[in-house]
C-alpha cells in the first residue's frame, strides 16, 4: 500500500511538471505553449516549451492578447491602436529603393515592373534562424525546389506540414516570413539574387557605394535593419534533404552557396505589390 501511495505521488509530481509551461494567447486565438523568458515593452522572447533547450523565439507584443503562466497568473495586453498613415495615390510608380508603404504593409522596393506601379519589396527587419530545426536522421527533402517563384515553395511547405504532422515552428525561416502577415514568404533563390543586384545599383558589375549606402539608409530611416554584405541569406530553395541555397550580397562572386538546413542564417521576407 505504500508502494502504491509513493507511486501515485511521483505520478502526480510528474504531471505537475508536465502542465508547468507557459501558455501564449495570440490576438488570432492561436495558442503557443512556451517558456517566456522576456517580457519588453515591444516584444515578448520565448522558448518552444518542447524544445525548451532550442532556439529563442520572438513576438511583438501587439500581436499578444495574453500570456497564461505557469503559476495560474494571466497577464493581459492592451490592443494598440496603429496610427494611420497617409496612403500614396493609386497610381503612384515606384524606383528600386524606394520605401513602401500602404494599407499597414512596409518595406523597401527590390523589383518593380516597367511602369512602376506593382513589383516586389523586401522586408525592412532581418532574423537569424534556421531553415528547419530537423537535424540528421530526420532530414527530409521537402520539395521546395522552386527557384524563381518562393510563393510557390511557400505552398508547397504548407503541404508538407499539414501531411506530416508537423508545424511551421519546424522550420522557422519559413515561420517568421510567414507571421509577417498577408503575402510574405521566403525568397526563392532567384529572387535574393535580384535583391542582392538591387542592393547594389541595379549589377554587381561594379562596386557603386553610393547605391549600397542609400539602400542601407532608407532601411535605417525607417526602422528597418541594414542588409549584411558578408553573411548570407537563406532562400526557401532547397538543394536536396541537407541543404538549402543561399546568397549573399558582396559583390564578389559566387553569389549562390548551398548551406546546411539545421544551420543559422539571415533571413529577409519577400512580398509582391
Amino acid at each position: 500500500m505504500k508502494k502504491t501511495l509513493l507511486f501515485f505521488l511521483a505520478m502526480a509530481g510528474c504531471i505537475a511538471t508536465a502542465a508547468a509551461q507557459d501558455v501564449i494567447i495570440k490576438r488570432d486565438a492561436s495558442r503557443i505553449e512556451a517558456r517566456v523568458t522576456e517580457i519588453s515593452p515591444a516584444e515578448v522572447r520565448y522558448k518552444r516549451f518542447s524544445n525548451p533547450d532550442g532556439p529563442t523565439y520572438v513576438l511583438p507584443v501587439s500581436e499578444i492578447a495574453a500570456i497564461r503562466y505557469a503559476n495560474g497568473e494571466e497577464e493581459r495586453f492592451a490592443e494598440v491602436a496603429k496610427a494611420e498613415a497617409p496612403q500614396p495615390p493609386v497610381d503612384v510608380r515606384y524606383a528600386v529603393g524606394d520605401y513602401y508603404e500602404r494599407d499597414g504593409v512596409q518595406g523597401i522596393v527590390v523589383e518593380i515592373d516597367e511602369e512602376g506601379r506593382h513589383g516586389k519589396i523586401l522586408s525592412l527587419d532581418q532574423a537569424m534562424l534556421p531553415w528547419t530545426l530537423f537535424r540528421k536522421p530526420d532530414l527530409r527533402t521537402v520539395g521546395t525546389d522552386d527557384q524563381g517563384d518562393g510563393r510557390v515553395n511557400m505552398a508547397t511547405m504548407e503541404r508538407y506540414i499539414e501531411a506530416n504532422g508537423l508545424s511551421w515552428s519546424d522550420f522557422p525561416a519559413f515561420e517568421w516570413c510567414r507571421n509577417k502577415g498577408e503575402g510574405w514568404y521566403l525568397p526563392a533563390i532567384n529572387e535574393m539574387l535580384i535583391v542582392g543586384s538591387s542592393y547594389h545599383g541595379g549589377v554587381r558589375s561594379r562596386s557603386d557605394r553610393k547605391a549600397r549606402n542609400n539602400f542601407n539608409e532608407t532601411l535605417r530611416s525607417h526602422g528597418g535593419q541594414r542588409m549584411d554584405r558578408m553573411l548570407y541569406y537563406f532562400t526557401s530553395t532547397e538543394k536536396n534533404d541537407r541543404e538549402a541555397w543561399t546568397s549573399h550580397m558582396e559583390l564578389e562572386a559566387p553569389y549562390v552557396v548551398e548551406i546546411p538546413k539545421h544551420n543559422k542564417f539571415l533571413v529577409r521576407a519577400l512580398r509582391r505589390f
